[in-house]
């Protein structure tokens, strides 16, 4: 049975991101490790996922990690890549999300490796692409399992629905937009302090295309909290024009 899709109307009327989207936008970070069977945890020179959906890592050619692919006698390697998300600002804790992608390491083809350079470099420009083919050698991870960690929660997401989504389209923004509005959401972070209540430390976590993220640290506990723009920002002039609202009706 087929899902049904929620219609154009409905979605933008959301005021988060889905699981599988805030899973995509962890898998546009550089922080990134791989753990094989056998081989443990080897270094990585880059890792994404591009907008096909395609999870590659890049590895150096004379690696061990490379080498254990090459040597499989079943062409792969079970495997687990796992990407943290950080805050842009200081915090005591700075994890925003952890995204591990379970599944099998296959060697890419030398006739498919240009056109998948291609597609990395589309999704997160790097400069060890140059060296793929030289020192350097693709690898794609054939994921079976999708798993988010945030605020303490887990969340196990379907490989195609991952695949599918797209990563927050602000998230290569989100520096310049913390420091252009900074004026602006130091005020939404006073207006939220005073909701939390005296006892309750808030500090401004980052921002997305659906609200701005803060991070609630209570006596005993701690939570994430979205303060939700009136409709969705896809781009930064549409950012500005969105904070710039939420803080008129703040104001009201």
């Amino acid at each position: 049975m087929t899902a049904r899709q929620p219609t154009r109307a409905a979605r933008s009327r959301a005021d988060a991101p889905t699981a599988a989207e805030r899973a995509r936008t962890v898998a546009t970070c550089a922080s990134a490790w791989v753990h094989t069977l056998g081989t443990g945890t080897s270094p990585l020179l880059g890792a994404t996922t591009t907008t096909g959906g395609d999870v590659l890592l890049v590895v150096p050619r004379s690696g061990g990690l490379a080498a254990a692919v090459r040597r499989s006698p079943l062409g792969d390697l079970p495997a687990r890549l796992t990407v943290t998300r950080r805050s842009l600002l200081p915090l005591r804790d700075p994890v925003r999300g952890q995204l591990e992608l379970v599944g099998w390491l296959t060697a890419v083809a030398p006739g498919e490796e240009p056109a998948l350079v291609l597609d990395y470099a589309d999704a997160c420009p790097a400069d060890v692409l140059l060296d793929v083919g030289l020192t350097a050698t693709l690898l794609r991870l054939d994921v079976a399992e999708v798993l988010l960690t945030e605020g303490g929660s887990c969340t196990t997401i379907e490989p195609e629905d991952f695949a599918a989504a797209r990563p927050d389209a602000l998230a290569a923004d989100e520096v310049d937009l913390l420091g252009e509005h900074a004026r602006g959401l130091a005020e939404l972070s006073a207006r939220v302090r005073l909701w939390a209540g005296e006892d309750d430390g808030v500090h401004l976590l980052g921002v997305d295309r659906f609200g701005v993220l803060f991070r609630v640290e209570c006596p005993a506990s701690r939570y994430d909290l979205r303060v939700p723009f009136p409709a969705p920002a896809d781009d930064r002039t549409a950012f500005g024009t969105a904070l710039a609202e939420l803080l008129r009706c703040a104001r009201a």
